[in-house]
């Protein structure tokens, strides 16, 4: 089985329908194991292209795992990776925002060498910072794209209006952010600013962080070191009220004999031709079953039914005082 190919919007960035969000090469959902090589040359056997990384997984781990793992078959994968989140102990949730040129360089080089390559197809700033104006980020890594470190620039949990300033300096291939039955914020204007410009989407938790699959009903079905824990949507109270939403997908799944899992990526691949969810697993079993769900076609019926089970969702996807989600940047000072 090879999956079909989509592209980004129109940057020209062509990969598997479905790629493969490299996260979980890390310690994030409470212990790991290093089974990068297997599960990623299981991922490009099956066409799933687009691989995606970030300097604060771990941090470092999944970049280094990453690289080790494309070492031999580089030209088959469409390599992305995020720069921008700090560790900042006087912030609420313990990480900031560094956008400054000086750190696009510096971050831009470390992860090259942790990698082991000499380019980044996609190169996302991880989110919009709250100090440095998104033209003078995007400037920096414009200059990266013009001296071939870079191929694409993308932003991460960008708000509508970062968008249109970021583009302004240069095309903007892709918006990576959260979107999923479980999360429908950017739908609006947000979404509609990505379609007008021409800017691919790449939903990641496209699952709902593993619990649009049915796999944990409640908190304590979660590693005690899982981050999920402190997550709003994950209390008890939110997660016994969102199971209503799974129970919707697993009678969807039972009766076309999938996954829910599947039903779940289905309906995000069914949002446009320019999305490439990113699902993120270490074993290949769910890899399979996640590549496997390109090639689902939900009925009319269905999607309705999904479209409209939004308001089953309860609890914010995130804490809303950490300002972390859809973010938007500082004006470029006045002369």
């Amino acid at each position: 089985m090879t999956i079909p190919t989509r592209t980004l919007g129109r940057s020209g960035i062509s990969a598997g329908a479905v790629g493969l969000g490299c996260m979980s090469f890390s310690n994030i959902y409470g212990g790991f194991e290093e089974s990068a090589d297997e599960t990623i040359g299981r991922a490009l056997d099956l066409g799933v292209t687009l691989l995606d990384t970030a300097d604060i997984y771990g941090p470092f781990t999944s970049e280094q795992l990453v690289g080790r793992a494309i070492a031999s078959r580089r030209d088959e994968v469409v390599l992305a990776t995020k720069f921008g989140i700090v560790r900042d102990p006087d912030s609420p949730n313990g990480m900031g925002v560094n956008g400054t040129p000086e750190y696009v360089r510096s971050s831009l080089d470390g992860s090259l060498g942790r990698l082991g390559v000499d380019h980044i197809d996609l190169y996302y700033l991880h989110r919009p910072s709250g100090l440095t104006p998104i033209e003078e980020t995007v400037g920096a890594l414009a200059e990266q794209v013009e001296a071939g470190k870079i191929g694409h620039i993308g932003l991460s949990e960008a708000s509508a209006d970062t968008l249109r300033r970021a583009a302004a300096v240069h095309p903007i291939a892709a918006l990576q952010t959260e979107y999923s039955l479980f999360s429908r914020d950017i739908e609006g204007p947000i979404l509609d600013t990505c379609r007008e410009l021409g800017i691919g989407l790449v939903p990641y938790s496209p699952l709902g962080r593993g619990f649009l699959t049915g796999s944990f009903a409640t908190p304590d079905d979660l590693d005690p070191s899982d981050w999920r824990r402190n997550n709003p949507r994950f209390a008890a109270e939110a997660m016994a009220a969102n199971r209503t939403l799974v129970d919707l997908i697993g009678t969807i799944a039972q009766r076309l004999v999938v996954t829910s899992g599947q039903v779940a990526l289905a309906w995000v691949l069914a949002q446009g031709d320019d999305v490439i969810p990113i699902p993120g697993t270490t074993k290949i079993p769910h890899l399979e079953a996640n590549a496997a769900a390109a090639d689902i076609v939900l009925e009319p019926d269905d999607l309705a039914v999904l479209d409209g089970a939004a308001e089953r969702v309860r609890g914010p996807r995130a804490d809303p005082s950490l300002g972390w989600t859809n973010r938007d940047t500082p004006p470029l000072p006045t002369a």
